[in-house]
Parts: structure tokens; sequence; C-alpha cells
């Protein structure tokens, strides 16, 4: 990472930790992997927005305060339901819902811009929990919020079906019709701008929920601060006489 950013090539931006998996995964207690890479974009001041299930985020607030004094850095809390069993169900190694909304807070006490993303939303399971979900992060100290419907691509569909049969049987066939109404007649589609959203009656129906709910609380008033504009490579480092 730090040669890639040390390269004339580089053209600064705003990158994302993480949109394949969660950057604060268990093992990050030990393995200190992300804080590593934090360290190292904090030595260029490259701007970063992390989106995250753990609380274990809170514990690198001194990298990423230093990083949002300069408009560098902000944290995406995903909350999926603010109910501790379904997301000991759904969920299971990741931060209950109390920790979550606590480590918004003390992202936001430590000046470190906090937004909530509602995700996934899952039809007929958890959608009715938008607003109470988007008032929580709100009084914990959020000011954004986005949301993202449930993707099932490949081996998570059957996965998924399965996940349903044994926790839900008696919601699973209408939570599949669900999600194929917004997804074309299919469990997925795959297409890029699509694929995240979906399409439909019942997805226009979330959206206008999310965005009445967010508005009623004061969330995305103003637009999210992290800007690649502080970016500044460290200078010569000097040599070691041993």
């Amino acid at each position: 990472m730090r040669a890639e950013l040390s390269s004339p090539r580089w053209k600064p931006r705003v990158l994302g930790l993480s949109g394949v998996t969660d950057p604060y995964q268990p093992l990050e207690r030990e393995k200190k992997l992300t804080r590593r890479c934090l360290e190292v974009l904090a030595e260029f001041r490259q701007a970063v927005t992390i989106i995250t299930k753990n609380r274990l985020v809170t514990r690198d607030i001194d990298i990423l305060g230093e990083l949002a004094r300069h408009n560098a850095a902000g944290v995406f809390v995903s909350i999926t339901t603010l109910d501790p069993e379904l997301t000991g169900r759904l969920e299971p190694r990741t931060t209950r819902p109390l920790g979550r909304i606590e480590a918004i807070a003390r992202l936001s006490e430590a000046g470190i811009p906090s937004g909530v993303m509602v995700a996934p939303i899952i039809p007929g399971l958890n959608e009715h929990e938008v607003p109470a979900i988007l008032e929580a992060a709100a009084r914990a100290g959020a000011r954004n919020a986005g949301f993202t419907l449930v993707r099932l691509p490949l081996a998570v569909a059957p996965l998924f079906q399965d996940w349903l049969e044994r926790h839900y049987p008696d919601r699973k066939d209408k939570i599949l019709e669900r999600i194929r109404a917004m997804r074309g007649g299919r469990l997925n589609d795959s297409r890029f701008g699509v694929r995240m959203g979906g399409e439909g009656p019942h997805v226009a129906m979330i959206a206008r929920l999310f965005r009445a709910s967010a508005r009623r609380v004061g969330l995305n008033q103003q637009s999210w601060p992290v800007s690649p504009d502080a970016f500044c490579p460290p200078g010569p480092r000097q040599l070691s006489l041993f």
C-alpha cells in the first residue's frame, strides 16, 4: 500500500474499507491488519471511508481522528436490526445492536464523521425497523445514512434459503417472493447500478420510508465530508546509520 500511494501514477481518491468484506473481522483483534493499513493511510493523509458492523473500529479512533482533522476519514456503521436475538441468528459473529450504536456515539464524540447503513434490508423480516434504526443512529450522532437491499449472489442464495427454513419457515416463501419481485423474478440481479438497490413497487416503498425517516431525524442534511484534497505524501525518510 505504501508503494502504491508513493507512485507518481497514484491519483488521490476516497478509498473504501471495505466493499467486499468487513475490515473488522474477529481476527483483526489479533492480526491488526486493518490498523496497519490505516497507519499507512495516515502517513499520506489518504482519505478513507470505513463500513463495518463491529465496534472494534473504535480501537482505531486515534488514527481516524487524526485523518478526520483533515476531512480524510469517516465511518459508516451497518445496523441490520435493533433486535439482539435476530442479530444473533443473522450475524452471530458481529457486535450486537447496542454496541454498534455506542460505536457511532464514540466516533462522533471524537470528531469523526459517522453515518449508519441500514443493511441489508430483508423484505418481510426487518424493513419495518428502518425508522427506529435511523432514529437511534441519529441520537448517537450519525449525520448521514444509506441503505442496501439483501443480495443473494451465487452460493449465497441456497445458504440464505436454508437459513430461512431453519429460523423462519413460516415466513420463508413470503420473503423469497418479495426478493424475486425486487430482482426481476430472480433471487439475484447482478446488473451494475441495480444489484444494490433492486426495482419495483416494493423497492420504491422502502426508499420512500427511508427518505422520510431520515429527514424526520435530521440525517442526510449535509454532504458526506470525506475528501481526497488533503492527500500529502510524506517527505524523504532519513536513512538509519545502523
